[in-house]
């Protein structure tokens, strides 16, 4: 009962009048008095900047709960409403009260509004050192010096405060029992690593943490989070780490331990929340943000606050949660610093040192996008929660007795999900808390399978707090509602007004809410918000997935991944990052009946959801993700527990995954190889520039996906290389690792050492950039013999010293398995070869399976050495030679950029004989001199290996390149002699190595030489002499020139750039002469260049380095030697007429062949006369050329005398007077010249002069004046002199400027010039002009004109001249604008005494005219009109005349092609019967026939008594016209050729049309290819064709007429005894069908051409074939007919002898071993198909013998078969004995760069053949250039660049 005093004091207290009874009042205090620590917690809740700890409370405890109740009260209605159903919810309160209660004051009405209890009511004690209410500002107004000390003392009493403050705050958080969450705060540091170079090195604080390189930097102390570098200017430092990590926890952490007097370099420590912060909307100074906001002075703010900035390396200022900033900050700020300003201004002055400068500012953010108030000197901190021991540690401290604490540990290690996912500080707390109400009861590991993922492990915390039994829907729904509501607003921090009173005193009552005062200058309020962020987000999702009012699109518009690169951006970042996860958690099927409970609603209604959110997720793994959306990706799909799911998403991730620029987590990982785990294909995973949590690689622990691993980041030191040491040995399918870029040291480099022999897979280690000494490269080196597949490590960027270096070239020599060594500047490569490699390559190679010498030499290992710019010197060199020696083969060896100098170079050149170097030896920029280089030179001169010494002192270089040993040569050499295919015996001596020496820019001069020929003369077989840019000078030239003799037979010797003259030119070209092997001279004046070759046909292709030496297999070919031609270039330089004299002089000794070019900028009329007379003295001369030279404009005439001044001369060409080619005649009995003289500015004046020198010509083939000034006139005056010029081709007179008058001049001529056969004239854009002639007279010319462009005036002139030229034939005007008057006035006109004349007509007015209106034209002839040709289309009238005029001519033709013959007049029908009485041929061809033009044709047909050919062909023909048509052709007995192929009729017109074949008996040819010839069609053709006994030709292909077509055809066959041609290809015959042609056939006597094609016959027909060719057969097609090789040799066996054999086509028929091959031979066979064959080389010998038996033989084609280079050195063989052979198609074969070579040496042999096509052989794009260059006629393109040979050529 409570005491009368107390009850006095209640009832004079605001409260109790509230109350209004006694009794419920008495009751309340009763029960609240009974718990004083629940109220004492409630009100920490509701008031929790309130000092509720002042003196002035009354030792009574009934009388303190009246206090509490009082506090309470003033607070206001919202809180009041609260605490009642607090009150109500949480404690035992008996019914009648709880009624009461809650009917008074649980609803607004209850609340009395009369009572106010103000601001004068709250004692200042109330303010907590949170956020103070508003006070008058704190100015800077001039204090006194005598007050300094007392305002020091305000400022000591303020500091002390806000330490006592602090300390009261944190003096007792832990939650009163009987309270939900009533467990002991625990608080275990989480993982802190410096990210930046500001880790701890401040050693006079005392609290270094060692080297930042060797601790990485990980583990920081909280104490150590201070000692930076910083000693001046803002110390600001952001904290990172993802939510949950704890960054809030070590804030309010350190807050605590300063107040303990813990951070004592600190005098003042104030904590402000973001959150709170973002409700404050004005501006504040910072010290109104220091004292408003956080705690008050008592007294002297401005004393206090100067205090501070005078102190200010004493103060630190923590701002939390940085990412939650809902106003971004200014880009640019215009307000001085002291301004009012938003509190994150305010926080980017203070980061900047604007403000309070030399302060510390720390602030926390989740990673991601940063605001850019930041400096970019920020010191950056990663937080990564916990790991392993952690974990136990907290578990350990959380459970209080043993037995729990050894039961949650072991739940945990039996769960690895579960494990990981308490590496998040909060979801281990969380885990933990369910396992504390889970464990009791439950057996091992079924509490930990209920928490398989975050989301279940917060729903299981609901249910933990919830009522026993009971699931409170409403009060969770609400709470999710007041969480989505928050999130998409942006809201943390809700007033009362937000929550509802139940949902606050619900979420209170659970511990899942807090509370906070709020202020900005001038109000405050009290705040609520969920614990955690990520609670919030939880509550959301649950909101969003069982609320009757979210549908299925608005939950999957929830369901997004977002980006968290780490990168500043003026974007803030939003509060959503864990609800899509929570929303995927919640779809799990394990979460459905607590959803389920929660919406009141049914499963199937929950499941309806849950497939949303799966096919949202399913949608999102479809697209590219970037690598943070990938991994919030995975953490969504294992939240789902939905294995199809996972499924689908570790397969829809590609190949390579690159994650770059943002931060990871373990738990991050975890996810990710939770994921790969369902994917089956090897994936790669790229880490560049992530902060990475230094045990991330645990995670990937087991995963045997990756395939690829690779980390470059400096924040991976060695607690990250111990970590992915351990988890190595089990990724059991990793090739590829790589760590770049890290700060790993010797100790992290130990733990890989000791894991990397685990790893026997690797193919590929990289751990480049890593700046590793001595002995770290050399204990990783260590490790390459325990890696049997390891291809590639690379130590790039490493710091070693020399002698390391050379323990690494020890590795490499005597490690097997290595292949190359590379060292240059950064980098350090081993390149390795696995030994099962060399065994592969031995299996594959058949030349080396069968002796074991060779493949133990194939066995032998290659190894190259790069050591550049390593400073070795010459004591280096000497060690290194003698590790080499004993070492394997050298590929190479790249010393350059060293101080070896000439000693060193010396050594290492007489070293490399024995040191056995297959490639190259770079000793360039060494430090080499002239005297060093020649006693390099004399060191390797006697090398056989030798294939080039390079020397340039000038540009530092000095390699050496060396050619295969000489038993590796033998064994090319016999691999080249295609064993199998050729019968010779090799050499027993390998051919030496022919050497090049580069001598180049090393100031060589004259007296140089003696000495450089004696060491170059012990050279061995020296091919190639270098020796440019010297100073050798005509001097030294001419010695040279003495000396060449003494070196043997070089192939080329390059002299450029040595100051030479013509003297040395002259010099060298005696050399002609006393130098066998010297066939090309070239010497340019200006750019100095002299070059003296060989006959270097096969010197460009062994140069490659690639093919063997080719002249040994030309020589084994049998090809013999052939006269080589040479030739002399002169370029550049001024050629006078007695330096001419003398080079002619010169080379009248040279053998020849002789080609001379000749170059220079002006040659005078008297130097080419000198030129041109001493042509005669030059019997070998071939070609003549003379390039880039100005002529005079005499100089055509001069050249045109030299026809009868050297009758050698076969072709003069000169072109714009600058260049000039002579062709000579290589033997007397060829004859015809040519000339040509193309814009030379020829004009009338020269046409005279230049006709008589021509006509001193025997014989001009050709004359070319084109592009000249002739003009009317000229052209007139050369056409008057053409009788006396005796041309036999061609005279080309195009583009001379002429007009219709020379058109009509030529029209007037042609009976004058009976020689003329064919002109042709184009004045519009073409501009030609041709005239073509004869060696005797011509009785047929043709003429045509085009774009003339005639007038009217210009027709009666034409008219005229045509009727005099009696024998032209054929006229042909096109585009002449001749209109239809004029044409009708020319045919008028033209008058013949007798002959034939076809006049075609080409104008755009022919095709719209319309057939009426021409052939009214052609009535206006004056001839008899013999044939009428109309193409619409085409715009063509094609006209026959025949003179003189007959009344009743024999034979009359008409041809109508695409016309409309419907639209015709009735009187044109007449016109056209009495016209065409005597038609022998009507040819209709692409017409559309309607009724009425088939009606027409009926008729004319009727009249066609004599009619003999009809074609109807590719025409669309209606039914009712086809009638029309069929009754005209029934009509005419007498036809030889019908031809219905391509028409467009049905089945049904088909059978009418071949009705039309009874009675033709008189019928030759029949074409009804492409038609559909069903049952009843086949049955009247068969019938017709029984009494076409004259019957030549039948074309019947493509109508699939199949077996019992053929076999119809079959039974009437034999009854035509003339037959010739049969077509039945592509008509589906089968063998049935085949064999019963086979039978027939031979019956057909006269049979010659046979194409059966495209069916599918098999061996049987062609058995029966072989069994009964027909002896005058001509061609047989038999293209993809099923063929084998029995039916092909069969087939072979029969046609061999044939005499009559033209064409054979057998391709895409599988012959294999059985393609046909003869004896006898084929005399008149022209072409052989054989395409698509498997033709290989083993066939291709005795097929290359068959083709000299066939000695017409035009084109063969083996294209798309198996031919390798032993087929092309048969085929190379038979070249030259094929004289007509043409075209040779050996297309996607097995060609290599050999067998095309041998082709071109025996195309050299004199074939005369156009071109062998060798696209898509495996030839390298290198090897094409030089084959093609040294044989044009070999084709490699894709598309056919050479004309299809012609029949019959």
């Amino acid at each position: 009962m409570m005491n009368q005093e107390a009850r006095a004091g209640l009832l004079t207290d605001p409260i109790s009048l509230q109350l209004g009874t006694e009794n419920l009042c008495g009751c309340l205090v009763r029960l609240l008095s009974k718990d004083p620590e629940w109220l004492s917690a409630k009100m920490k809740f509701f008031l929790p900047n309130m000092d509720l700890g002042s003196g002035d409370q009354s030792p009574d405890p009934t009388q303190r709960v009246i206090q509490q109740l009082s506090k309470l009260h003033t607070q206001g209605q919202s809180t009041w409403q609260e605490f009642i159903h607090c009150v109500c919810m949480e404690l035992d309160v008996p019914l009648d009260l709880e009624v009461p209660l809650l009917s008074i004051w649980g609803h607004g009405d209850g609340f009395p509004r009369q009572l106010d209890i103000g601001e004068e009511s709250q004692p200042d004690s109330q303010l907590h050192p949170g956020l103070k209410r508003p006070h008058q500002s704190c100015g800077s107004s001039p204090r006194p010096k005598q007050f300094k000390k007392q305002e020091q003392e305000l400022a000591k009493r303020y500091l002390q405060l806000l330490r006592t403050s602090a300390r009261q705050r944190y003096a007792d958080r832990t939650p009163r029992p009987g309270q939900p969450l009533a467990f002991p705060q625990v608080y275990i540091p989480p993982i802190l690593q410096w990210s930046r170079a500001s880790a701890p090195f401040d050693a006079q604080e005392g609290a270094v943490t060692g080297d930042p390189k060797a601790e990485d930097g990980t583990d920081v102390n909280i104490r150590d989070l201070f000692n930076t570098k910083a000693n001046r200017g803002p110390r600001v430092m952001v904290l990172l780490g993802k939510a949950g990590m704890g960054k809030t926890t070590l804030a309010h952490r350190l807050c605590q331990k300063w107040a303990d007097g813990q951070l004592d370099r600190f005098q003042a420590l104030f904590l402000f929340e973001f959150r709170q912060l973002n409700v404050i909307t004005g501006f504040l100074t910072l010290p109104q943000l220091l004292f408003d906001l956080y705690l008050r002075p008592e007294a002297g703010p401005e004393a206090v606050f100067e205090y501070l900035q005078e102190n200010a390396n004493g103060t630190l200022l923590i701002f939390d949660g940085l990412d939650e900033v809902f106003h971004p900050c200014p880009s640019k700020e215009t307000a001085g610093p002291e301004d009012p300003a938003s509190a994150l201004t305010l926080f980017s002055r203070l980061c900047r040192g604007t403000l309070l400068p030399g302060c510390w500012v720390m602030a926390t953010s989740r990673p991601g996008k940063l605001p850019a108030c930041l400096p970019t000197e920020v010191a950056t901190v990663h937080m990564w929660g916990f790991d392993g021991p952690r974990v136990e540690e907290y578990v350990s401290r959380f459970f209080s007795d043993q037995p729990s604490q050894e039961a949650a540990l072991a739940e945990l290690r039996a769960d690895r999900r579960l494990w990981s996912m308490c590496a998040l500080p909060a979801l281990c707390r969380v885990a933990c808390l369910c396992l504390y109400h889970l464990l009791p009861g439950s057996s091992p590991g079924q509490s930990a399978a209920l928490l398989p993922t975050m989301t279940q492990n917060y729903v299981q915390m609901v249910l933990t707090l919830s009522p026993q039994g009971f699931l409170p829907a409403e009060s969770l729904l609400g709470l999710g509602e007041v969480a989505l509501r928050g999130l998409e607003t942006g809201k943390i921090i809700f007033s009362a007004g937000d929550i509802p009173p139940p949902v606050m005193a619900f979420g209170a009552a659970l511990g899942l809410m807090t509370s906070c005062v709020c202020m900005g200058p001038g109000h405050q309020e009290t705040g609520y918000a969920f614990t955690h962020l990520s609670l919030q987000e939880f509550f959301a999702a649950l909101h969003l997935m069982a609320s009757p009012q979210v549908d299925k699109d608005t939950l999957s518009q929830h369901v997004t991944l977002t980006s968290r690169w780490v990168q500043r951006s003026k974007a803030r970042l939003g509060l959503i990052d864990h609800l899509p996860t929570f929303l995927a958690g919640l779809a799990s099927c394990a979460c459905r009946p607590f959803l389920s409970l929660l919406a009141q609603q049914d499963e199937a209604w929950v499941g309806t959801k849950q497939a949303a959110v799966v096919q949202a997720l399913r949608k999102l793994a479809t697209r590219r993700l970037t690598g943070p959306k990938v991994v919030e990706l995975c953490h969504c799909v294992g939240e789902t527990q939905v294995p199809e799911l996972a499924g689908f998403t570790a397969q829809s991730l590609p190949h390579q995954m690159p994650f770059h620029n943002f931060l990871l987590t373990y738990t991050d990982l975890a996810a990710l190889t939770n994921i790969l785990g369902h994917r089956d294909a090897p994936i790669h995973l790229d880490f560049e520039g992530c902060p990475l949590e230094p045990r991330c690689p645990e995670a990937l622990a087991g995963c045997g996906q990756v395939e690829n691993l690779s980390f470059k980041s400096r924040k991976c030191g060695d607690a990250f290389a111990k970590a992915l040491s351990r988890c190595l040995p089990t990724m059991g399918s990793l090739k590829k690792l790589g760590l770049a870029g890290s700060k790993i040291t010797a100790q992290g480099i130990s733990h890989l050492v000791q894991a990397l022999p685990l790893c026997p897979q690797l193919e590929e280690i990289s751990f480049r950039d890593n700046q590793l000494k001595d002995w770290e490269v050399l204990s990783i080196v260590e490790v390459l013999p325990c890696l049997p597949r390891l291809r590639k490590l690379d130590l790039s960027l490493s710091n070693v010293s020399v002698s390391t270096l050379l323990s690494l070239t020890n590795v490499a020599v005597t490690c097997p398995t290595v292949r190359m060594l590379q060292v240059r500047k950064a980098d350090l490569i081993f390149l390795l070869s696995p030994p099962t490699e060399t065994a592969t390559e031995l299996q594959g190679d058949p030349d080396l399976r069968g002796n074991a010498n060779q493949r133990k030499e194939a066995q032998r290992r290659s190894l190259a050495l790069r050591l550049q710019k390593c400073q070795l010197g010459v004591h280096d060199v000497e060690v290194l030679i003698a590790q080499l020696r004993e070492g394997p083969h050298l590929d190479e060896v790249d010393l350059s950029g060293n101080q070896l100098e000439d000693e060193g170079c010396q050594l290492m050149a007489e070293a490399a004989p024995q040191l056995h170097i297959a490639r190259k030896l770079d000793l360039s920029s060494n430090g080499l001199s002239l005297a060093g280089a020649c006693r390099v030179l004399s060191a390797v001169s006697m090398c056989r290996t030798l294939a080039e010494l390079h020397v340039s002192l000038l540009h530092k270089t000095v390699v050496l390149k060396f050619a295969p040993e000489p038993e590796e040569q033998e064994v090319i050499q016999k691999r080249a002699a295609f064993p199998g295919s050729l019968t010779f015996q090799m050499p027993s001596d390998p051919l030496p190595c022919a050497p090049r020496i580069r001598l180049t820019h090393c100031a060589l001069q004259a007296q140089h030489l003696e000495h450089l020929c004696k060491a170059l003369g012990g050279s061995c077989c020296l091919r190639h002499l270098d020796l440019s840019g010297n100073a050798l000078g005509d001097k030294g030239v001419a010695l040279l020139a003495q000396l060449l003799p003494g070196l043997g037979a070089l192939q080329s010797l390059n002299l450029s750039e040595n100051d030479l003259s013509l003297d040395a030119v002259f010099s060298l070209t005696r050399c002609f002469s006393t130098l066998p092997w010297l066939v090309h001279l070239d010497f340019s004046s200006e750019s100095q260049s002299v070059i003296l070759r060989g006959d270097g046909r096969d010197r460009d292709l062994s140069a490659a380095g690639s093919l063997p030496e080719f002249q040994a297999g030309a020589q084994f070919l049998g090809f013999g030697q052939r006269r080589i031609s040479r030739s002399f270039c002169l370029r550049e330089c001024q050629l006078e007429p007695l330096s001419l004299s003398r080079l002619c002089e010169t080379l009248e000794k040279c053998p020849g062949p002789l080609e001379v070019k000749l170059s220079c900028k002006v040659l005078s009329d008297q130097s080419l006369e000198t030129l041109l007379h001493h042509l005669p003295r030059l019997p070998e001369l071939s070609l003549l050329q003379l390039t880039q030279m100005e002529l005079s404009p005499r100089s055509p005439l001069l050249l045109a005398d030299i026809f009868s001044l050297c009758p050698r001369v076969q072709k003069v060409d000169l072109r714009s007077l600058h260049h000039a080619t002579l062709h000579f005649r290589s033997s007397e009995e060829q004859e015809g010249g040519c000339c040509g003289f193309t814009g030379c500015g020829l004009s009338q004046e020269h046409v005279e002069p230049l006709c008589w020198l021509l006509s001193k010509c025997e014989d001009l083939s050709q004359l070319d004046l084109s592009a000249n000034l002739l003009g009317d006139a000229g052209l007139r005056c050369l056409l008057e002199c053409l009788p006396q010029v005796p041309i036999s081709g061609s005279l080309n007179l195009s583009h001379n400027g002429v007009s219709q008058e020379s058109v009509l001049y030529l029209v007037e001529t042609l009976p004058s010039c009976p020689r003329i056969r064919e002109a042709s004239v184009n004045l519009g854009s073409k501009q030609s002009f041709w005239v073509h002639f004869s060696r005797q007279e011509e009785a047929r010319k043709t003429l045509r004109l085009s774009e003339c462009s005639f007038r009217p005036e210009h027709v009666p002139r034409l008219a005229t001249g045509l009727s005099q030229a009696l024998w032209l034939t054929e006229l042909t005007l096109t585009q002449c604008f001749l209109g239809l008057e004029q044409l009708t006035i020319l045919l008028g006109l033209l008058k013949w005494p007798a002959g034939l004349l076809t006049l075609r007509v080409e104008e755009p007015w022919v095709g719209k005219a319309g057939v009426l209106t021409l052939l009214e034209v052609c009535a206006q002839a004056s001839g008899n009109v013999t044939e009428i040709s109309i193409s619409e289309t085409q715009q063509q009238l094609c006209i026959q005349l025949e003179f003189p005029h007959q009344e009743n001519p024999e034979a009359t033709t008409l041809r109508l092609a695409h016309c409309d013959l419907g639209t015709h007049h009735s009187l044109l029908a007449r016109q056209l019967m009495e016209t065409c009485a005597r038609l022998r041929q009507l040819s209709l061809s692409q017409v559309n026939l309607c009724e009425a033009s088939a009606l027409l044709l009926q008729s004319l047909l009727l009249s066609l008594s004599e009619l003999k050919n009809f074609r109807l062909t590719s025409s669309c023909v209606s039914s009712s016209a086809l009638a029309h048509l069929t009754s005209g052709l029934s009509h005419c007995h007498h036809l030889e050729e019908l031809d219905l192929s391509n028409n467009q009729l049905g089945e049904e017109g088909t059978k009418v049309l071949t009705g039309a074949l009874e009675g033709k008996c008189w019928l030759k040819r029949l074409d009804l290819s492409h038609l559909p010839l069903d049952g009843s069609a086949l049955v009247a053709l068969t019938q017709g064709l029984s009494h076409m006994t004259l019957l030549q030709s039948l074309r019947l292909s493509h109508n699939q007429i199949g077996d019992t077509g053929a076999q119809n055809l079959a039974a009437v066959l034999p009854g035509l005894p003339e037959l010739r041609k049969i077509d039945l290809s592509a008509n589906g015959i089968g063998p049935a069908g085949g064999a019963r042609l086979a039978e027939c056939l031979p019956l057909c006597r006269h049979l010659e051409e046979l194409m059966l094609g495209y069916n599918a016959l098999g061996d049987p027909t062609a058995l029966g074939l072989a069994r009964g060719l027909p002896r005058h057969l001509r061609v047989l097609h038999l293209t993809s007919s099923h063929l084998g090789p029995e039916g092909a040799l069969s087939l072979g066996q029969a046609l061999d002898g044939c005499p009559h054999m033209e064409e054979i086509s057998l391709a895409e028929n599988n012959l294999a071993g059985g393609v046909p091959h003869f004896h006898l031979g084929l005399p008149l066979l022209r072409q052989i198909d054989l395409v698509s064959c498997e033709i290989d080389n083993q066939t291709a010998k005795p097929l290359t013998a068959s083709f000299v038996l066939c000695p017409a033989l035009e084109e063969i084609m083996l294209s798309w078969n198996l031919l390798g280079d032993d087929a092309a050195a048969e085929l190379a063989r038979v070249l030259p004995q094929m004289g007509r052979l043409k075209r040779m198609d050996l297309e996607k074969n097995r060609i290599t760069a050999y067998g095309a070579w041998l082709l071109a040496e025996g195309l050299a042999q004199g074939s005369g053949i156009q071109v062998i096509r060798l696209w898509n052989n495996p030839i390298h794009p290198e090897m094409v250039e030089r084959l093609q260059s040294q044989e044009p006629r070999l084709d490699f393109a894709f598309f056919d660049n050479q004309p299809q040979v012609p029949h019959g050529t």
